[in-house]
C-alpha cells in the first residue's frame, strides 16, 4: 500500500521555482548529465521538507536507450533524483561538512515504484528528513506526476 504523501498538494504552491540549477550547483557536486534536478519548489525547514522538479524530456539522454521506441524514465535515476534532492537539503540546512568532503549514496530501503513516468512532464520530488546525524542521514522520498504517486524510497546518505 502506497505511504501517506509527504506533501499536501492543495496545500502549497508549487507554480514558483525558488531555486535554479545554478543554486543547487553551489550545494551539489553533480555536473552536466548527472545533475538531475532542475530546480526547487518549496522548501519549509521546520518540518523538513523540500520539494524539487526534474523536467522528464523527450530529448533527454537516457531515451534513445530505455526504452527504444517506449522512453521509460529509469528507476535508478529516480533514486538518484531523489537522492540530490535530500543532500541539496542536507547541506543547506543540516551539514555540517568539512571542505573537500562528499556527500554519496549510503543506501536505498523501501524503494517502489507505482507507476510509468515518459517524456513530456514534470516529476515532482519531495522529500523529507528522518534521521541525521553528523556524518549519515536518512530522507524518506517520494516522486510524483500529476499529483500521483509513482515513486518512493529511503534514501541514505554519507559524508566520505
Amino acid at each position: 500500500m502506497p505511504a501517506e504523501h509527504i506533501i499536501d498538494f492543495d496545500a502549497i504552491d508549487l507554480s514558483e521555482v525558488i531555486a535554479t540549477r545554478d543554486d543547487l550547483a553551489v550545494f551539489l557536486k553533480q555536473r552536466g548529465r548527472f545533475a538531475m534536478l532542475d530546480g526547487i519548489l518549496y522548501e519549509n525547514v521546520e518540518e523538513q521538507v523540500i520539494v524539487g522538479f526534474k523536467e522528464i524530456r523527450s530529448d533527454d539522454w537516457w531515451t534513445e536507450d530505455h526504452i527504444p521506441g517506449r522512453p521509460l524514465f529509469p528507476g535508478a535515476l529516480m533514486c538518484e533524483t531523489a537522492a540530490q534532492l535530500g543532500t541539496y537539503d542536507y547541506m543547506k540546512h543540516r551539514g555540517q561538512v568539512e571542505d573537500g568532503s562528499f556527500v554519496g549514496f549510503g543506501g536505498l530501503d523501501r524503494v517502489r515504484f507505482r507507476g510509468i513516468v515518459e517524456p513530456e512532464c514534470r516529476m515532482i520530488f519531495a522529500v523529507r528528513l528522518t534521521r541525521a546525524r553528523r556524518s549519515m542521514f536518512v530522507y524518506k522520498t517520494q516522486g510524483f506526476v500529476d499529483r500521483r504517486l509513482v515513486f518512493e524510497a529511503e534514501v541514505i546518505g554519507v559524508v566520505v
